[in-house]
């Protein structure tokens, strides 16, 4: 009996050939090798033509794996992440560039979850879920719920904007100490506030910032498509970027650095934060980082 797996690349930072991306997409193919082995029995298709380790993926594209059923597997994802707070009821872990939060495919921090934390010993105990969502190439805080209750109220919490999140990015060019940049994003209300922190002279860039950021709406892409509105992209973004000042290669510079919220059962003020990725300490190397 002949099976069917299917996935949908979402928006990635940075085009890649498929021997890098497929890994993990799909339960069966968690390895290398065993992505290898698929592609040259042509078990795989991207928007229905067959794939090889050489076919580049630019995120849209529908990938599909045949196999029969004596090939499936109950391959366990193994995928270590940086807890960085966990008790009964939520955590807070440290996303990792280039890996889904949720979604179709096998690699996804969501799955990853179970492996990493403890399971909770309270009444209304579920799988953990990621309560909100980063993009594919940001790192940093991603705050989960173990919890059915929590995890309701964790939404409400967001809802009603009574969590706090602040990122750090690396912009391009020379800009203003602070500011508040207000655009409507898909028709809607987008407000976010910035203040830089160190600035870098650049060869290549004019300038380099470091630059703390507070999004007070939600909007998907609102930081990087703020950023890029005023002339200042983040460092990277392969998405939203000026012409001629693109980098390649790197990731893209933007960091959920600072949660803070009020835990929903004991009631105690969190504040947490998580220590910048040492790209951004390499360009910023006299920055005092206060954490």
């Amino acid at each position: 009996m002949t099976l069917k797996q299917t996935h949908i690349v979402e928006e990635i930072s940075c085009p890649m050939r498929l021997q890098e991306y497929g890994v993990g997409v799909f339960q069966q193919i968690a390895t290398k090798s065993a992505l290898k082995k698929a592609l040259k029995k042509s078990l795989i298709t991207v928007n229905g033509q067959i794939a090889s380790s050489a076919t580049v993926i630019k995120g849209g594209e529908r990938i599909e794996y045949q196999f029969t059923s004596d090939q499936r597997t109950k391959t366990r994802l193994v995928l270590k992440l940086d807890v960085v707070y966990e008790d009964e009821y939520l955590a807070v872990i440290n996303k990792p560039a280039g890996i889904l939060v949720s979604g179709n495919g096998f690699k996804t921090v969501t799955n990853a979850l179970v492996q990493n934390l403890n399971p909770s010993k309270a009444a209304d105990a579920v799988s953990p879920q990621p309560v909100h969502r980063l993009d594919y190439a940001t790192t940093g805080l991603l705050l989960v719920g173990k919890t059915s209750s929590v995890i309701t109220e964790l939404n409400r919490l967001f809802e009603f904007k009574k969590i706090a999140k602040e990122y750090t990015a690396v912009t391009i060019g020379a800009m203003q100490p602070e500011g508040s940049i207000e655009l409507k994003i898909d028709d809607k209300p987008a407000c976010s506030t910035f203040k830089v922190m160190a600035s870098v002279a650049s060869e290549r860039f004019s300038f380099l910032n470091l630059v703390a950021l507070s999004p007070h709406t939600g909007r998907r892409h609102q930081l990087r498509k703020h950023l890029l509105s005023i002339g200042h992209p983040i460092l990277g973004d392969a998405t939203y970027y000026l012409d001629g000042l693109q980098l390649k290669g790197k990731g893209m510079y933007l960091h959920a650095s600072k949660l803070q919220f009020i835990h929903p059962i004991t009631h105690e003020e969190m504040n947490i934060s998580s220590s910048l990725p040492k790209k951004f300490i390499k360009l910023f190397p006299e920055m005092h980082f206060e954490q």
